[in-house]
């Protein structure tokens, strides 16, 4: 697993794998999964991450 944040823009990135991500499928308004054909879970992005609590 990577992670990857761009304090430019406020957004997390959890990568799993090197798998290209074909669809998106959103948990909550900012919080998206990037998933394959096969609904396999290949990254999840967290936008305005630094305001979110824990």
């Amino acid at each position: 697993m990577k992670v990857y944040y761009d304090g430019e823009a406020d957004v997390l990135y959890l990568e799993f794998g090197k798998e290209t991500p074909d669809g998106v499928i959103e948990l909550s308004e900012g919080v998206n999964l990037d998933t394959t054909s096969e609904k396999r879970i290949v990254g999840v992005e967290i936008l305005n991450a630094s305001k979110r609590s824990t």
